[in-house]
């Protein structure tokens, strides 16, 4: 969903009534979208304007492009009131990489980059560093993003894909049929009858 978009259905439900914010709270929110903030700030607000208009977790993180774990944290944010201090959570550095960025990571890796609007077709840790470090403001290596995807079982490396798979079988078979040809051949040998064959005496 586009930002426009987004900004109309926000008017609209302005009409109708929200399911958790105040008027005020609501005005505060609209208006701080017109601003140019960081898209982790713009994230939040987007997050609990939908849910205010009802919209599921799930329904969230499929239109903003954003983990469960933080579409769970503002919607909880909205639900107990407290929406109009969403800039009193700074994004700074973490004190270590949280469970929210490991949850983000293992979804980004276990998808495909087109997904995110990228071109590639697969994700490498450099990107993945940039992707997270745009997300949460957090800046960490590709070496420590390789490290947490290790620890998590996961990988960059692509996976041999089917064609490879059937290459490797078809190899296997045709050292198997090489072999019983030749095994073939040595028993045909030994069973022909060489009786017709019979050995000259050339000395007298």
């Amino acid at each position: 969903m586009s930002y426009y978009q987004l900004k109309i259905d926000i008017k609209d439900s302005t009409t109708t009534g929200g399911k958790y914010l105040t008027p005020f709270q609501r005005k505060i929110l609209q208006k701080s979208l017109e601003k140019n903030l960081p898209d982790s700030y713009r994230q939040r607000i987007e997050i609990m304007l939908l849910a205010d208009e009802g919209k599921s977790q799930t329904k969230i993180c499929q239109t903003l492009g954003c983990c469960a774990a933080t579409a769970r944290h503002w919607i909880h944010i909205a639900r107990t009131g407290m929406a109009h201090q969403w800039q009193d959570c700074p994004i700074g550095r973490p004190k270590a990489v949280n469970e929210e960025y490991l949850e983000r990571l293992r979804e980004l890796i276990t998808n495909s980059p087109r997904d995110y609007g990228y071109a590639f077709r697969r994700w490498t840790a450099t990107w993945l560093q940039k992707h997270l470090a745009k997300e949460f403001g957090v800046e960490v290596s590709d070496r420590h993003i390789k490290r947490l995807l290790k620890q998590m079982g996961l990988s960059t490396r692509p996976q041999p894909s089917n064609a490879i798979e059937n290459s490797i079988e078809q190899a296997k078979d045709a050292k198997i049929l090489i072999a019983d040809l030749t095994a073939t051949i040595a028993t045909i040998s030994d069973n022909s009858d060489n009786s017709e064959f019979l050995p000259l005496n050339l000395a007298k």
